[in-house]
């Protein structure tokens, strides 16, 4: 159940949530949550925003999630 997410560690990704989407390297997966590093922040209109630190998302919230190919951005 849920492979994807053990072949998608420590991969690059973006994860679409119904507002904003954030890519970033998906660093772990702890319960309900997934913890991204070297994130960016993409919203509708606006230039993608670095974020600082990592970023903790809640399971729920996510509507999909793309593995990018080995050297995507």
């Amino acid at each position: 159940m849920f492979a994807w997410r053990r072949t998608a560690v420590r991969k690059r990704v973006v994860v679409n949530l119904s507002d904003k989407a954030f890519s970033g390297v998906l660093w772990a997966k702890r319960g309900p949550l997934l913890v991204l590093r070297d994130v960016q922040l993409h919203e509708a209109g606006r230039a993608p925003q670095p974020i600082d630190g990592e970023v903790v998302i809640e399971r729920h919230r996510i509507e999909f999630t793309q593995v990018l190919a080995t050297g995507g951005a």
